[in-house]
């Protein structure tokens, strides 16, 4: 059937990948407790770093020691800026070079069929995902030569994907319907597979180069592969499907942003903006589904393939919320229970069944930080809410670590807390535990299993500080602080302008970190600063309270990770309806800086192609590789360019190829670490 452009829909929050606007609970957010803390008069007067001085009364000692070198590097910051740039390509520092390697499509296991836009669904189950995102490297006994590269893929560009949309007025969200309104299977069944996770044997030959290799290793995780649920949530319920009426299994995992790796070698992927998957289009409409979004309308429309696919309809009808029977047994009113969770997978056991670890609770996550493990210390790991107005969460388990047995057990008892900031530097963890910080039956929250499903109704009651949208987090390797990264909200009001971000709405976005109470990672309180203001040269601030410059200008800091020798690199994500806009016309494309964490020094390390967002950062054991993400490059296309032909990026084969998310492989020239 002819394929047509139908109007997406209707909700622009579909577009702008944002959480639905929503009225904040009464806790101050962070703008308004940043602004008792720095008034926006000695911000301007370069203010902010006596104040964060101040705060912790002393920095760690290499502060003090580190110097400048002649050509303006400091010894953790050894290579030239890269200025800002608008390029269809990738820009690294004199003295480095790239590789493209494992591209959308890549055939990476079964009988690794060869990529094009023709692809079945079937095949795309046999290639690599698209919209790469976290990642981690896990070395074969320690090589830097050899081991396996997983990544996230968070979502997919239907138009880019399907031949049939060639020619069609649609945006980077929007999908091809058939002339009845419905959606093709195959073509779903795609998309499908296009999610989840890739695990991929890489090898860097004799020549330096990084090479897929055939192996028993490889796979993939997709939107359909079988999981299990562990935890409190374990055969609750508001778990039961007709797919599942046990309520201990699920299908898929979907909108995998950042990621998080175990202290016993285990991969983590964090579903992220899930909802955007399901609709519920009549009946009552419980918190733990409209508390994150789920309404009569989604962006993806996966059930309209249902009436098309004959034995296959269930795979699709999952997607519809809507009770359609007589009990959740025999529909998937529950369905969206499902996602919004924490997915451990081992990636050297190819028959392991990836599970969903409820104890972490249930949002929109961006990843999962661990600080360092310790022998017969708790496990503690932090993860953010990527929405306006959402929250900073940390889990400590119940039980001890131990080397010789841990196991993802650890994450299936213990204490979920939220984080609140108060406006003296202080913080406090608030539990989310029934009896406890408002959490009860009176409440709506009379069990665990109650604030598990919905967590962030359950921040809401203890009283957490809604966050600006709260993205990446890392954990200084050498002084235990925390930083996370709070990427914008632009819905700021004018009467908040006088805060640590002197401007009327956040869009620039900042960077905040914390120092646990006692340099205890399970503690109940911390103190807090800001590390630096995201901007341009009137707005942005380092940690000096001085200006950001043209070497490191940047906005919507996203993802965030340190190296072992504590450098700070922090990923840029303007989205890609904003690019090149005011007020964000000054910084180009997404790119990727470095950051000195004692002294605040940042430079602009790397610069991506049109669209894309820079994301995911890891490095070989001997630091000499480095792996990051380039995430749907030309999504900035416009609806009438593309139905016209015309694609902002053809990264990156270049010429007139369709635009393909892919890791890009950094290496120096000499051969030494990376950013030194």
């Amino acid at each position: 059937m002819k394929e047509t452009a139908i109007p997406g829909p209707a909700d622009v929050e579909f577009i702008s990948n944002e959480e639905p606007a929503r009225t904040p609970v009464a806790q101050p957010d962070f703008e308004t407790v940043a602004s008792a803390r720095y008034p926006r008069r000695a911000i301007l007067r370069g203010g902010l770093g006596l104040a964060i001085a101040s705060l912790f009364g002393s920095l760690p000692g290499p502060v003090l020691a580190r110097q400048r070198g002649s050509n303006g590097a400091t010894g953790l910051l050894g290579f030239e800026a890269v200025p800002v740039s608008r390029a269809d390509t990738a820009v690294v520092p004199p003295g480095y070079r790239i590789q493209v390697l494992l591209p959308w499509g890549e055939p990476i296991t079964g009988t690794y069929p060869a990529f094009s836009t023709d692809n079945t669904g079937a095949e795309q189950a046999m290639q690599m995902g698209a919209h790469h995102d976290g990642m981690h490297f896990f070395p074969f006994a320690g090589s830097s030569r050899e081991g396996l590269l997983v990544v996230n893929h968070e979502y997919a560009e239907p138009r880019l994907m399907h031949r049939a949309a060639a020619g069609l007025g649609l945006i980077s969200f929007d999908v091809p319907l058939r002339e009845d309104g419905s959606r093709d299977p195959d073509q779903v069944l795609k998309e499908m597979h296009a999610h989840g996770v890739s695990i991929v044997r890489i090898r860097r030959d004799d020549d330096g180069q990084w090479l897929p290799l055939r192996d028993s290793l490889n796979r993939r995780i997709t939107a359909l592969t079988p999981m299990e649920f562990s935890g409190p949530l374990r055969g609750d319920p508001r778990l039961q499907t007709a797919y599942s009426p046990d309520a201990t299994r699920g299908r898929g995992t979907l909108n995998n942003c950042a990621n998080g790796v175990t202290p016993w070698g285990t991969y983590l992927a964090c579903e992220e903006n899930w909802r955007y998957y399901f609709v519920r289009e009549q009946g009552e409409i419980p918190a733990s589904l409209s508390r994150y979004g789920v309404g009569p309308l989604n962006a993806w429309r996966w059930h309209l393939a249902a009436a098309n696919a004959g034995e296959a309809a269930d795979q699709y009808a999952r997607f519809d919320a809507t009770p359609r029977a007589d009990s959740p047994q025999q529909d998937y009113r529950n369905e969206p229970h499902a996602f919004g969770w924490v997915v451990e997978v081992d990636p050297f056991d190819p028959a392991n069944t990836p599970v969903k670890r409820t104890h972490l609770g249930r949002f929109a996550h961006e990843g999962a930080v661990f600080a360092p493990a310790r022998q017969g210390k708790p496990v503690v790991l932090y993860s953010g809410d990527d929405s306006m107005f959402e929250y900073i969460y940390k889990f400590v388990s119940a039980q001890p670590y131990h080397p010789a047995s841990a196991s993802g057990a650890l994450l299936d008892e213990g204490t979920l807390y939220a984080a609140r900031f108060d406006s003296d530097g202080n913080g406090e963890w608030l539990a989310l535990v029934p009896g406890a910080n408002g959490l009860g039956p009176e409440s709506g929250f009379a069990t665990l299993a109650d604030i598990l499903l919905n967590t962030r109704g359950a921040a809401d009651v203890a009283g957490a500080t809604p966050m600006d949208r709260p993205e990446w987090g890392a954990i200084d390797p050498g002084t235990g602080l925390v930083y996370f990264t709070l990427t914008k909200n632009t819905r700021r009001s004018e009467g908040q302008a006088e805060g640590v971000n002197p401007r009327a709405q956040n869009a620039m976005g900042q960077i905040v970190r914390w120092r646990e109470a006692g340099n205890d990672h399970a503690a109940s309180a911390f103190t807090w600063e800001l590390f630096l203001l995201a901007g341009d040269a009137d707005s942005g601030r380092d940690l000096q309270g001085t200006a950001l410059s043209a070497e490191n200008l940047f906005a919507n800091p996203d993802g965030l990770w340190f190296d072992a020798d504590r450098r700070l690199w922090i990923q840029t994500d303007i989205s890609d309806l904003d690019l090149h806009k005011e007020p964000y016309q000054a910084m180009g494309n997404n790119a990727m800086l470095a950051a000195d964490p004692d002294t605040g020094e940042l430079r602009r390390f790397f610069t991506g192609p049109p669209g894309a967002e820079i994301t995911g950062c890891i490095t070989t054991p001997d630091q000499t590789t480095m792996f990051i993400n380039v995430q749907h490059p030309g999504a900035s296309t416009s609806a009438q360019d593309f139905a016209a032909g015309k694609i902002d990026s053809h990264w990156p084969a270049g010429g007139k190829a369709v635009p393909r998310s892919a890791t890009v492989v950094i290496t120096r020239e000499d051969g030494g670490k990376i950013g030194a």
